[in-house]
């Protein structure tokens, strides 16, 4: 994993995710329920604050220490795709049973944040 690799991964997931809000506001709004409607929002909102938080980890990378800082970059595409993809899932499928893999993208988003905080902590002081 490296910088270049997070800022390519956080440009193509924010620019999914603009697309991801504009289809849920305009594309969705007439086929499906309110509350599947509000679960799509909830999908592209996770995605755009950990598009920012992969940009940010690639920005911060001189100043972590490396292992960690891989694993929040791995941990937080992993999540995203969990969380978000198991959401964006739910909505388009109506497959209750993907809602049960949320929460372990969830996990996988907490635990890159704790990653990225080791990394910090363990991180030159650059």
């Amino acid at each position: 994993m490296t910088p270049r690799f997070l800022i390519l991964c956080g440009a193509v997931i924010l620019a999914l995710g603009v697309a991801a809000g504009a289809f849920g506001a305009h594309g969705l709004r007439r086929l499906v329920t309110p509350e599947l409607l509000d679960t799509w929002r909830t999908a592209a909102h996770y995605q755009m604050i950990h598009g920012l938080g992969l940009l940010a980890l690639a920005a911060l990378w001189a100043r972590l220490a490396p292992t960690p800082a891989v694993w929040a970059g791995g941990l937080m595409l992993a999540g995203l795709l969990l969380f978000c993809g198991s959401l964006y899932a739910l909505v388009l499928t109506s497959i209750r049973i993907l809602g049960a893999i949320t929460p372990v993208g969830g996990l996988l988003l907490i635990l890159s944040w704790l990653a990225l905080a080791l990394a910090a902590w363990r991180g030159p002081n650059a």
